[in-house]
């Protein structure tokens, strides 16, 4: 027999998805034959599985050791799978007892997408493990953002079933203002708001702007121009693949190294010439809004990720570097 007892981290969640998670390998349906033969209860009562959890509950798992072990995932060795090279450790922003925020460096993925990958929810999940003690059996810290495997910037973890809950509530529901800083190709002089439709190209892994499709919505203001490209802030109201790059190259501005959406000769001369093998696009301002509850510490406050030194550099030889608004910025202060 085993005893579980519900944490804080993972209180929220239904009783099904927290056993999936404490027996990874078992099928859903054993899972629910011992839920309807009283091998698994729920403070000593049969349960159906739909349940939430609160904090204090105690599982019972009335199944022989052999099955426990048949059926769980083998631990992993501290520190095992979280050494990562200098230039790929993403850096933590800010983080309290229910999230994190991270800078996510260019070319790391925010998810898996083949099983030998190497992404920021595993970063994540090894971070917390030893953060946080092992505490939570049947809960996996996830990200609530993701970010294109070439762009960097803020990324928001959740460390509690509710803190996921309520972050992509607020990601979802459009509440948090995110900004991204991007070069893009000309003169832009005027700020800007973008409507349309964004279809998907599965054999591309592209989206173009069509008018029909998923409906996109992106700002944008210029911060400075040197005659040849603008630096751009902007603002992604709505949250879609590749939304700001097929956005902006739709309008005839593509993003620095971006050959995808700006044309095989525009990716030419941003390798050749400018040294860009991959979109310049960061990630660098995330503004909540006023809240209460759980996140009523973070209210109104706005957090910032420093610029990259391959975009930075780019801007110095560009003699955009005036334009960069990161200097005057300072992490969690709220705007005046």
């Amino acid at each position: 027999m085993k005893q579980l007892r519900v944490s804080e981290i993972d209180a929220g969640q239904r009783l099904d998805k927290y056993l999936h998670k404490v027996l990874a390998l078992a099928p859903k349906s054993f899972l629910y034959k011992m839920l309807r033969k009283k091998n698994i209860t729920l403070n000593g009562k049969r349960a159906a599985g739909s349940e939430r959890l609160s904090p204090g509950d105690q599982v019972c798992l009335f199944l022989s050791q052999d099955t426990l072990d048949k059926f769980s995932l083998p631990d992993k060795e501290e520190g095992e799978g979280n050494v990562w090279e200098p230039e790929m450790r993403p850096k933590i922003i800010y983080e309290d007892d229910q999230l994190l925020l991270i800078d996510k460096p260019a070319g790391l993925l925010s998810q898996k997408s083949r099983p030998e990958d190497r992404s920021l929810t595993e970063w994540v999940q090894g971070y917390l493990r030893g953060a946080d003690g092992g505490a939570g059996a049947g809960f996996s810290p996830g990200i609530c953002n993701r970010l294109d495997r070439n762009t960097s910037g803020i990324v928001a973890a959740g460390r509690s079933v509710r803190a996921l809950q309520e972050l992509s509530s607020l990601f979802r529901e459009r509440q948090l203002g995110k900004y991204y800083l991007c070069p893009v190709k000309g003169v832009v002089k005027e700020e800007g708001y973008l409507k349309g439709c964004l279809q998907k190209s599965g054999k591309e892994n592209k989206v173009r702007i069509r008018e029909t499709g998923e409906k996109i919505e992106t700002a944008y203001r210029p911060l400075g121009d040197n005659g040849k490209f603008t630096l751009l802030e902007v603002e992604l109201i709505t949250g879609k693949t590749h939304q700001i790059r097929a956005h902006l190259a739709a309008i005839g501005h593509p993003l620095v190294g971006d050959g995808k959406y700006g044309g095989t000769c525009w990716g030419r001369y941003c390798t050749q010439q400018l040294g860009c093998r991959f979109q310049m696009l960061h990630a660098w301002r995330l503004a909540f809004p006023s809240c209460e509850g759980l996140f009523s510490n973070l209210s109104g406050r706005v957090f910032y990720a420093e610029l990259p030194a391959h975009f930075q550099s780019f801007l110095e030889k560009e003699h955009l570097e005036g334009s960069i608004p990161w200097k005057k910025k300072k992490n969690g202060k709220k705007p005046s």
